[in-house]
């Protein structure tokens, strides 16, 4: 394990060992500062609130807002609601699904409801919210931020 993003999570997890119920938080810091929680991190959290590797390790692989490898480039949400399928959703998700399959620097994920329901097909890309989605909008905008 690198020993200097060790004592970076150590010290995130110290930070918020005596809050109440700090577990949640201290994966959130570990994922905002440093990208993703890694296997080595799981030990150094349960050592610092004297739980389990099993109890952190649940709760990491449980939520899927803690990445576990580092992140992509580029990331996409596409929306799988139903109000967002009703206006082609699917064909969107299919399409952008495919044409990204081997690409490293972009990760395509899933969302239930953005609440732009009234701009399906609606989703993300690298975090900003966008409406009237085609396959071909996603393309011009990832190419667009290379």
């Amino acid at each position: 394990m690198d020993s200097q993003r060790a004592a970076a999570v150590r010290a995130i997890a110290e930070r918020h060992a005596g809050s109440r119920g700090p577990l949640l938080p201290i994966l959130h810091a570990v994922v905002e500062e440093l990208g993703h929680v890694a296997e080595e991190d799981v030990a150094t959290i349960a050592d610092v609130l004297n739980l389990s590797r099993a109890d952190v390790h649940g709760v990491v692989t449980f939520y899927h807002d803690f990445r576990r490898t580092p992140p992509v480039a580029h990331r996409v949400e596409l929306c799988r609601a139903e109000a967002c399928q009703a206006v082609g959703a699917q064909a969107v998700f299919d399409a952008v699904t495919q044409r990204y399959a081997g690409d490293e620097d972009v990760e395509i994920g899933q969302v239930f409801c953005f609440g732009n329901c009234a701009l399906g097909p609606s989703g993300t890309i690298d975090g900003r919210l966008r409406g009237r989605l085609t396959a071909e909008l996603v393309d011009a905008e990832l190419e667009a931020s290379r």
